[in-house]
């Protein structure tokens, strides 16, 4: 979370009119409640169990996630990552290409 503070993703993500969804780690990043661009769930606090429509809202929110997070993780079995040794523009374009990949055969 301190990393997406230091580099403003919030601000950034606001003004190219993009949103992302999170998980828990990063509830209070989003510096504006009234316009979100981040979206998180709920934490229920001691004394505040979440009600039922919270629940809901966190399992929709979860199940949105779970796709990229099954990518990601997916990536890890691409051998070729194990020893990139290029520019940061090649290998964010490789990275791009191999989560196309994962995610066209997650949702087949």
């Amino acid at each position: 979370m301190t990393t997406a503070r230091h580099n403003r993703i919030t601000t950034h993500l606001r003004e190219a009119g993009l949103g992302a969804v999170a998980d828990l780690g990063f509830v209070g990043l989003d510096d504006d409640p009234d316009d979100p661009v981040i979206v998180t769930g709920r934490r229920a606090t001691r004394g505040h169990p979440l009600t039922d429509a919270q629940k809901e809202a966190n399992r929709l929110v979860s199940r949105e996630r779970a796709a990229n997070e099954h990518g990601f993780a997916d990536l890890k079995n691409w051998w070729i990552l194990t020893k990139v040794r290029m520019n940061a523009r090649h290998a964010t374009t490789l990275l791009r290409a191999l989560l196309v990949l994962t995610n066209a055969e997650v949702h087949r």
